[in-house]
């Protein structure tokens, strides 16, 4: 085995390259914090191999020895592992396999193995013909500019070589080990665990009854063609299911994960959908109580509630983009031990890693309703009330969103509101707000409205249509 690798074209590099050379290797696939495609036309084993040797000369290069590597359910993915591993030795790093896992347990073995680096394989919440690869180099998920470095080095060709060796770990059991002693139910809980048929369709419902709660388990089964529903558990539509089982046994809760388990989903006893941004408010309670003063990190797309509350509640409210990369980057700069996405990754800092993980969060939610005596209607309903959408997908084509985006920023005026242009166009009225981003994982904008009525609500969404109609008519605004 050599550690020392020589750096040389790689065979399936120069293959690599003249297909690059010839349009086939997608660059849309490399997205802002990981790389996304369509699992048999763009995520081909000749493309996998150059990625994979792009990533294993770039880990040697800063010193790592070897790579964990995880995948998730879906049919694509051993192929796509296999290929990967074998790229990975052939640069010289050694590769420890962990298997079919969630994510969150490839981010936990990175803290538990002595081994800092890895590289999941899972369309995350995406359709069954996607897959992907999400990565972490010295315990840090890869962002833009690490992103384009993989690329770069991925069409360069240029790989180190040596000979690597894979072992195999299974993590599951100190994962449950690590959450088992940190999470503590005061009374039993009925809850309804619904895995999508994604990754964690095993590990969740073990986890929670050996917390002493009494699971119902749904679409429980791993199948990668997600015969349940899809796997994207902020698409409303797909929890029907779970709306229905926790109303029918009467649960004290009902928890969906996507396909691979980094967010989640959340249902009260009444059937009502939980919005992420509510979820973080009642993290945050629960948090600021033990930590005044402290930072809370959220993105653009939740409420302004939210930080009005973190506010009251002593903590400080810190605003950021989108993306599960960009929150970690920014939860590790401030020094913040909570933050939330409104897609429903949450990252607790106090007492966890603070990466994303849709199981560990399900576990904090679950100790706070046995803690603290309110069922899960009535603790949100002491938040204020507001008219809000959920997230809305517009489809735009992926090589024309950012252009957009940025043309909505630079033409559009808004002379009542206040504009933040952190992440896409934030406009904050005095009775509302609404934004319109371009999305990071699909081919669309994605908008988000909230006002203090639904007539406001209504007023701001005519607002947005008229200054997005004027920049392109053709455009089908559904909201």
């Amino acid at each position: 085995m050599s550690h020392n690798p020589t750096l040389k074209p790689s065979l399936a590099g120069n293959t690599q390259v003249a297909a690059h050379k010839e349009g086939a290797f997608p660059e849309h696939i490399f997205r802002a914090y990981d790389i996304r495609g369509h699992a048999e036309k763009e995520l081909t084993d000749a493309v996998i191999a150059s990625i994979a040797g792009a990533i294993g000369t770039i880990a040697g290069q800063m010193g790592e020895h070897a790579l964990i590597v995880g995948c998730d359910g879906r049919e694509s993915s051993p192929r796509i592992k296999a290929g990967l591993i074998r790229a990975i030795i052939a640069t010289g790093r050694d590769v420890i396999d962990i298997g079919m896992t969630p994510t969150p347990l490839l981010y936990f073995a990175t803290r538990h193995l002595n081994c800092r680096s890895g590289i999941m394989i899972t369309g995350s919440h995406n359709p069954a013909e996607q897959n992907g690869l999400k990565i972490v180099l010295d315990r840090q998920t890869l962002a833009a500019g690490r992103i384009a470095e993989i690329r770069d080095q991925a069409a360069a060709g240029n790989f180190s070589a040596g000979n690597g060796r894979i072992t195999q770990e299974n993590i599951v059991p100190a994962y449950l080990d690590r959450v088992r002693h940190d999470i503590a139910i005061a009374t039993p809980l009925k809850i309804v665990i619904d895995a999508s048929n994604g990754a964690t369709s095993e590990i969740a419902p073990q986890l929670f009854q050996e917390l002493g709660c009494d699971v119902i388990p749904l679409n429980c089964k791993v199948d990668g063609r997600f015969p349940g529903h899809p796997p994207d558990t902020s698409n409303e539509e797909n929890l029907a299911m779970l709306v229905q089982e926790v109303v029918d046994v009467e649960a004290d809760f009902g928890v969906a994960f996507d396909g691979d388990g980094d967010r989640l989903a959340v249902v009260t006893p009444s059937g009502k959908i939980i919005r992420s941004d509510v979820l973080l408010m009642l993290y945050a309670q629960d948090f600021l109580s033990r930590n005044p003063g402290a930072d809370v990190v959220f993105d653009v797309k939740c409420s302004r509630q939210l930080s009005t509350l973190i506010a009251d509640l002593g903590g400080r409210p810190v605003v950021w983009k989108t993306g599960h990369a960009f929150m970690k980057e920014k939860m590790q700069e401030t020094g913040a031990l909570l933050g939330g996405e409104f897609s429903g990754h949450m990252f607790f800092g106090e007492r966890w890693y603070g990466f994303d993980d849709g199981i560990y969060a399900a576990g904090r939610l679950a100790e706070i309703i046995s803690t603290h005596g309110d069922n899960l209607d009535d603790a949100i309903a002491k938040f204020p009330a507001t008219s809000n959408t959920p997230e809305i997908i517009i489809p735009v084509a992926d090589d024309y969103k950012f252009e957009l985006a940025k043309r909505i920023i630079n033409n559009t005026d808004f002379p009542s509101g206040k504009v933040t242009t952190l992440d896409g166009l934030r406009v904050d009225f005095s009775n509302g707000w609404g934004l319109v981003r371009a999305s990071n994982t699909g081919p669309a904008l994605t908008a988000r409205f909230e006002a203090d009525t639904l007539e406001n609500l209504k007023k701001i969404q005519d607002e947005f249509r008229t200054q997005i109609a004027q920049i392109d008519p053709a455009i089908e605004l559904n909201f």
